[in-house]
């Protein structure tokens, strides 16, 4: 359970900026993602260094506002019948999931519409240790500023609804990594709040430490990129132990620069909108806003509603100043 805290206006201000930086970051990501991999876009550019024309969020972002919305509705006591509210309200009441959603998802809300309720919903579901989990997690590390075991929990809570083993443990990495980013820690101490989480004996836990292991023989990220691209490909390119060890790779290798990491992350390849989202939600919480070009957040701020029709309807900058005010 969340507890209030009581903070000056300046500490309030600069976790509403770090909450908003997170939220965009992570919307940047996931547009500058979709388009890196588009080969209209390659075939112009090369690669891509700008949100052009088109670039638009996918179901990272609006399943991460759904995440912030649910949040928001139970006022930040975050609880099984909450999360089965949200969804009943925000996806099967307003005629489900729509384009570019993962499978786990599309397959949690058909177990939900048959009565199917978390873990079950999650563990009776096909693909369910994909990076679907992970990538909407973001909001769960805002509220938990500064606390990663209570991110840890909640995060649990949040991704059994769709998701199990390897797909939960991503999640409850990210979310941990993004409560310590919030605190304005270093790079290091949040890749390792995220690998603290994560079972050593499992797929996501060897896959981990193969991509950190790659990045400490080739600390340019010149030399790294194949590598990571050969040794953790996986036949389907958005499970979990391959893109989230890809994102923190690309945050080590990167040494937090949110552009540079935008576009190494966004021009990826394989599942580069969630891995580009994930490297964008950590670095806006590190950084704030600041770091992001205006011009990107006025693309971003609204999302497109492409997959979760509610999500239109919302500004990722209102919905940050939302979360802190869970806290504060």
């Amino acid at each position: 359970m969340l507890t209030k805290r009581t903070l000056t206006q300046e500490e309030k201000a600069k976790l509403v900026d770090r909450a908003k930086g997170c939220l965009l970051g992570l919307a940047v990501g996931d547009a500058f993602g979709d388009i890196g991999r588009h080969q209209d876009y390659r075939a112009r550019y090369g690669i891509v260094t700008d949100l052009h024309e088109g670039a638009r969020s996918t179901d990272d972002t609006e399943f991460a506002v759904l995440t912030a919305q649910t949040l928001i509705d139970c006022g930040g006591n975050l609880t099984t019948d909450a999360l089965l509210a949200a969804w009943q309200k925000y996806i099967i009441g307003q005629g489900g999931m729509f384009d570019r959603g993962g499978k786990p998802l599309y397959g949690a809300v058909a177990n939900l519409e048959r009565g199917i309720r978390p873990p079950l919903s999650g563990s009776d579901n096909v693909q369910n240790n994909d990076d679907g989990a992970a990538m909407r997690i973001a909001p769960i590390g805002i509220v938990c500023a500064g606390d990663p075991d209570l991110a840890v929990k909640m995060a649990k809570i949040e991704s059994e609804i769709s998701h199990e083993r390897d797909g939960i443990w991503a999640a409850q990495a990210v979310a941990a990594s993004v409560a310590v980013a919030m605190t304005g820690a270093s790079v290091d101490d949040i890749i390792q709040a995220g690998i603290d989480v994560i079972p050593e004996d499992s797929w996501l836990g060897r896959a981990m430490a193969r991509a950190m292991a790659i990045c400490d023989e080739n600390p340019d990220i010149l030399d790294a990129f194949q590598p990571l691209h050969e040794d953790l490909w996986t036949p389907v390119h958005s499970m979990a132990a391959e893109a989230v060890p890809q994102a923190y790779a690309v945050l080590k290798l990167t040494k937090g620069d949110f552009k540079t990491g935008m576009i190494w992350s966004g021009n990826f390849g394989r599942d580069a909108d969630t891995i580009s989202a994930l490297v964008g939600a950590i670095l806006g919480a590190l950084h704030g806003t600041a770091v992001i070009p205006p011009a990107w957040i006025e693309k971003v701020d609204q999302p497109a509603g492409v997959c979760l029709h509610f999500a239109a309807e919302k500004s990722m900058q209102s919905l940050a100043v939302q979360l802190v005010d869970l806290i504060s």
